[in-house]
């Protein structure tokens, strides 16, 4: 049997609307072997199909029919620490943890390539799967079913403050709300603020950061979706971010934080949280991920 870790992802990066996406340190585990039939159970209480329709089952057996192999069946025992439905990368890490176990129960004949290129076309973009196999800042572009990607470590200066609400927002819900067209004063905007951030999370510019998070292309459309949003953004401000941004699709906030500062961010956002009648939140102090996913002998 293997052990697959998965890190959870976040995508956009405020800017980098479907090409920018960051590894952090919280992980989804997978137990896997091959077995004559299917054997799906979870270590925690979260409710996860069983069936042929779990998600992972379904990767592997993408990779089982690419190499021109049967799968009978598998045995999977999920630990399930990444939220689902909350921007976090809760299924692309499902489709990772699927395809690098069945490649290595296969004998790993796929590259990294092939198998970068595979989950984003399950998942149907990169800036998710990417960066959960890479581990790093991952810049990432699709060229003709192709992934052109670069991973570049975070600089040691920032961590990620998570804010995760006790509610869910579906993609397709949080995808259906975006224009299909843009003016060329917005797509000018955030290409130039998604670059911003690239060089600025791995050169530590600091002060970059709160206007690199801008956004006219998705955030404006979601913040409606998301109760209390403009109350977590003020907060963090007030508390000291770097940068304040949407994670995914939502509805999970993200502030970048100077590491010397995280300490007393994290003492003051939970109390400033409750004065303002905002309850059920958790909030998380977390690194970049500089690996990405790792599979173990169990």
């Amino acid at each position: 049997m293997i052990r697959i870790q998965i890190p959870a992802t976040s995508a956009n990066l405020g800017s980098g609307f479907d090409s920018l996406g960051i590894a952090l340190t919280m992980y989804n585990q997978v137990w896997m072997e091959e077995s004559d039939t299917l054997d799906i159970s979870s270590k925690d209480d979260i409710v996860i199909p069983t069936d042929e329709s779990n998600l992972i089952f379904w990767a592997a057996k993408q990779v089982y029919e690419q190499c021109g192999r049967k799968l009978p069946g598998l045995r999977l025992i999920q630990q399930n620490d990444i939220p689902m439905a909350r921007g976090l990368g809760s299924s692309s890490a499902c489709i990772v943890a699927g395809i690098l176990g069945a490649n290595r129960l296969l004998g790993s004949p796929l590259t990294q390539t092939d198998l970068i290129n595979l989950a984003a076309k399950i998942e149907g973009h990169p800036d998710n799967t990417t960066p959960a196999i890479e581990g790093g800042l991952v810049a990432s572009a699709i060229e003709a079913g192709r992934v052109y990607s670069v991973s570049v470590p975070v600089s040691e200066k920032i961590r990620f403050a998570l804010f995760i609400p006790p509610f869910e927002l579906k993609t397709e819900k949080a995808r259906s709300v975006l224009p299909e067209q843009y003016p060329r004063a917005d797509a000018v905007y955030n290409l130039s603020r998604s670059a911003l951030m690239t060089a600025s999370l791995f050169s530590g510019k600091l002060e970059n950061l709160r206007v690199a998070v801008q956004d006219k292309i998705h955030q404006p459309y979601r913040s409606g979706l998301i109760d209390d949003l403009d109350n977590v953004f003020r907060l963090s401000y007030e508390l000291g971010s770097l940068g304040t941004y949407i994670s995914g699709a939502g509805p999970t906030i993200i502030s970048m934080v100077d590491s010397a500062d995280t300490d007393n961010f994290v003492k003051y956002a939970g109390s400033h949280l409750e004065e303002k009648g905002i309850t059920g939140w958790q909030i998380k102090i977390l690194n970049a991920d500089s690996k990405g996913a790792q599979i173990f002998m169990a």
